[in-house]
């Protein structure tokens, strides 16, 4: 399923790959290893914070005698980035209100067009609502997405408040009993207490409207941002609660590395990966599936380069 991510991290990480790959084939690890591994994982922006934590346990590995050679230094580093993706906990399960937010640019609108193609092709009913006045292409960006996922679509007056436009949104939800409302929002910088208020007051018109109903909310964060996807993350998850995160452009040249810093000081889950233009560019996030490919797709070069 995650054969996409093999491809995409090897590109991503191919600066690193050869620092790995020598260290995994050792016979015998020193000190020295660890520091390469904790420079690496820097560099790949996980996080000076998670980075430590994750060497931290390493290093008793080490101390201890129980972890000497290369290969099972790779089992440990596995064994930890799996532990830093599930501590998290699960993402929320059977919710009918996706409310997206994020910033301009990071694939709000791409990802609300594929996660109601995903929805629909498990024979749901989607209704997406262009929240978004802020960006004039906005509505009709997600127009295109509604006729291409065989979805319906609200769209309000230009200029019209948000929230009115997520009130509208959810009378025509309850109207027509639709299965799944997806609500697209504007991205202007996170630093903008406008923004925040406006997200707040969204929120509190679905829940005066759809009473019982969970409102999912997912950020959408772009790896190719790095350090600054963490801050915005943070920022965000302050303001609004963050149920979960949308890792988008994985297929870039982005470092991934940034989700195991979000998942380990924020305690945000990351429920999909967004990847490609195409609607089927969707991927509900697996973390053993993740990093089994991370790590596989190290050992993928290393059998390449003995063939």
């Amino acid at each position: 399923m995650f054969d996409f991510i093999k491809k995409n991290l090897q590109k991503i990480y191919s600066s690193i790959t050869t620092s790995l790959l020598t260290i995994f084939s050792a016979k015998k690890i020193s000190q020295e290893s660890l520091q390469e591994i904790e420079r690496i994982l820097i560099t790949a922006d996980t996080g000076v914070a998670t980075t430590k934590k994750i060497i931290a346990s390493l290093n008793q590995q080490f101390a201890a005698g129980t972890m000497t050679e290369g290969s099972q230094l790779q089992q440990a580093l596995e064994k930890e980035l799996l532990l830093t993706l599930t501590q998290a906990g699960k993402p929320k399960t059977n919710s009918a209100i996706f409310l997206l937010i994020g910033i301009n640019g990071s694939g709000k609108t791409t990802f609300a067009g594929k996660l109601a193609h995903s929805l629909r092709s498990q024979g749901k009913s989607c209704l997406l609502a262009a929240a978004d006045t802020f960006r004039a292409a906005a509505p009709g960006q997600l127009k295109q997405w509604a006729t291409l996922s065989q979805s319906d679509i609200f769209i309000g007056a230009l200029n019209q408040d948000p929230a009115a436009i997520a009130f509208g949104a959810c009378e025509k939800y309850k109207k027509d009993q639709t299965d799944i409302l997806i609500i697209d929002t504007a991205g202007r910088l996170q630093t903008k207490e406008n923004l925040m208020r406006e997200i707040e007051k969204i929120k509190k018109v679905i829940q005066k409207q759809l009473p019982g109903q969970t409102i999912h909310t997912l950020l959408t964060v772009d790896a190719m941002l790095g350090q600054n996807s963490f801050d915005q993350a943070k920022v965000f998850h302050e303001a609004v609660h963050i149920d979960g995160i949308v890792l988008t452009k994985i297929d870039g040249t982005g470092k991934g590395g940034i989700i195991f810093s979000i998942t380990q000081q924020l305690q945000i889950p990351i429920e999909y990966i967004s990847y490609g233009e195409q609607m089927q560019d969707i991927k509900k996030f697996d973390a053993q599936e993740y990093v089994t490919n991370l790590v596989g797709s190290f050992k993928d070069t290393e059998h390449a380069s003995n063939n």
